[in-house]
């Protein structure tokens, strides 16, 4: 084979599973079988709800659950990752359904995956750790807030209203129940949530959501409470594959949502795995392996009506604090729902909507650090800033919108640091083999600067002013030795400066100028006009004494002794670079 396609197969088989994945399955399956049960019973309301939210109704919330979940576990990054729907991604999609239907929420998914496989093969899963912390913190809250809000029209039992945002529709919906209280909904909403608040902090291994459901059905059935609408009747089993819903002509409008999704996706699940490995000891996630993986899962989820599913936090964690050591338990997770779905449909179609609506109040309300928030709000007043920027981005834009101001802001925030770092001061010249008279006639007519950090971009203009404002001198030597980076921007301005100071007569020399640095002024040359017949000086005391031999042949000087060639340097004028 030639070196293209042995390069191609190696970058292939580097996305697929391996023998190592298989020999972790098989080192304590006992554990990652309980742990799997575990999170299929914490798993199965949330699928149930975000499937109801997301307007697609329950079972595509289950087809998510099994199809995505088992091909993500098989074929992910990540040993305790566990997929499925999302809330996040649930707050992505209801504008979707309500612009361009159901069909254009499995045409989504189905184009979302094809980017995320793209991605992977890419190697785009190394950027994730740029995205700062405060950008994700400020994320979660604000999905947090808009799952909350997402589930009040059936946590009221009301039908939901019409509106493209959440915060009209629970407004509607608020006011929908003034008119028509429906006290039953709301008590078993408050009910659940609060079973499932309070029982996390008294026994957080007990899978209280799960036993709050089941309770509320009961209770439903038992006393006949027709104000708790159910989920109404689920098909026993998967639907057959299928790509009727797929239409080629739409596909051009669909990409900027299938864009958005696609971006949600590698984000939630890339964070999922992050935190699964945080939570562990020895674990680490292969962020490429992660996209791919969530990519056949969101290829294959709308085949079968399911949408677009991504890693999710909370089963993740769940699935970690059971003891999970392999792929394994997401694996059985997503088997024991395929049962669910095959033997106890009629049962879970008796589940209130209010109750579900409760799981995820909870759910949403669970999702928010206060420890976290608090500490990125004393961090800094920029950390506060991004935060509280992207929390409500996310509450009034979208999600994509939100990650994408975040990080413009941390990003101009961060230069605008940087920039700060630069400094522009004067030094006193190097006596070097001068006598006193001889420095004292130099310092009359030569003024020293050294440049400290940056000089790119985002600080060059303030170098600048300070620059053209040097006192009325005939020589300016800029010790470049500390410059720690420079833009073309930067050389540009440099550039700009120094003919200035030539157009008053000043000559300008440099020392101490890095490789680097050297070919960025030279592509906009600057570097010509530092230089003093034609010379680069690596030492300040070199560049002082072609200073002083300028001045001697302008005749501002009279004719000095030179006492050292300007080959030979001491360690005082080396350590003054």
């Amino acid at each position: 084979m030639t070196p293209q396609i042995n390069r191609a197969w190696a970058r292939i088989s580097s996305l697929l599973p391996g023998g190592a994945d298989m020999a972790e399955m098989r080192r304590d399956p006992r554990r990652d079988l309980l742990a799997g049960l575990t999170v299929a019973i914490v798993a199965l309301p949330l699928a149930l709800g975000f499937g109801v939210s997301s307007g697609l109704g329950a079972e595509a919330g289950l087809a998510t659950a099994v199809i995505a979940g088992a091909l993500a576990a098989l074929f992910g990054g990540s040993n305790l990752q566990v997929s499925g729907p999302t809330g996040a991604m649930t707050v992505v999609l209801v504008p979707i359904v309500g612009q361009y239907g159901p069909t254009g929420v499995l045409t989504v998914g189905l184009m979302a995956g094809v980017m995320l496989v793209a991605l992977a093969a890419l190697k785009a899963g190394r950027y994730m750790q740029y995205i700062p912390a405060p950008v994700v913190e400020g994320f979660t809250l604000g999905i947090a807030c808009v799952i909350g809000l997402q589930q009040i029209p059936n946590a009221l039992g009301v039908p939901k209203p019409e509106g493209d945002r959440v915060l009209v529709v629970t407004w509607r919906a608020v006011e929908e129940f003034a008119k028509s209280p429906n006290w039953t909904a709301l008590g078993f909403a408050l009910a659940v949530a609060a079973v499932m608040l309070v029982g996390a902090r008294w026994r957080p291994t007990v899978p209280f959501s799960i036993l709050a459901v089941i309770a509320a059905t009961v209770v439903a059935q038992v006393a006949g409470l027709h104000a708790a609408k159910p989920i109404g009747d689920l098909p026993a089993g998967l639907p057959a594959p299928s790509l009727s819903f797929l239409d080629l002509g739409s596909l051009s409008t669909l990409l900027s949502p299938a864009v958005a999704v696609a971006a949600l996706a590698a984000l939630e699940s890339l964070l999922s795995a992050s935190v699964a490995d945080g939570m562990t000891v020895g674990q680490k996630h292969d962020p490429d392996r992660e996209l791919f993986g969530q990519g056949l899962a969101n290829i294959a989820a709308p085949l079968f009506g399911g949408v677009p599913a991504t890693g999710a936090i909370a089963r993740t964690a769940v699935n970690v604090r059971t003891g999970a050591g392999s792929r394994l338990a997401a694996l059985t997770h997503a088997a024991i729902l395929a049962v669910i779905v095959f033997a106890a449909a009629p049962l879970v179609s008796k589940i209130p909507l209010a109750a579900l609506a409760g799981v995820l109040l909870a759910t949403a309300i669970r999702m928010v650090e206060v420890g976290s928030l608090r500490a990125m709000a004393k961090a800094t007043r920029s950390d506060a800033l991004i935060l509280v920027l992207t929390a409500v981005a996310t509450l009034a834009l979208d999600l994509v919108y939100a990650v994408i101001i975040g990080l413009v802001v941390a990003g101009a925030l961060a230069l605008r640091a940087v920039a700060k770092q630069a400094r522009f001061d004067q030094v006193p010249l190097d006596e070097g083999d001068h006598t006193a008279e001889e420095h004292a006639l130099l310092a009359e007519h030569i003024v020293a600067y050294r440049i400290d950090g940056p000089l790119f971009f985002a600080a060059a203009h303030r170098f600048l002013l300070e620059l053209t404002e040097v006192a009325d001198v005939r020589v300016v030597i800029l010790r470049m030795s500390r410059v720690s980076t420079m833009d073309a921007t930067g050389a540009l301005v440099l550039k700009d400066a120094v003919e200035k100071l030539r157009r008053r007569g000043i000559t300008v020399l440099a020392s101490g100028i890095r490789p680097g640095q050297r070919q960025v002024l030279d592509s906009v040359g600057a570097l010509g006009l530092l230089r003093y017949e034609g010379r680069d000086y690596a030492s300040t005391p070199e560049a002082i004494r072609a200073a002083r031999d300028h001045l001697e042949t302008a005749g501002v000087l009279p004719v000095l002794p030179t006492r050292k060639p300007l080959t030979s340097l001491t360690s005082t004028e080396e350590a003054l670079r």
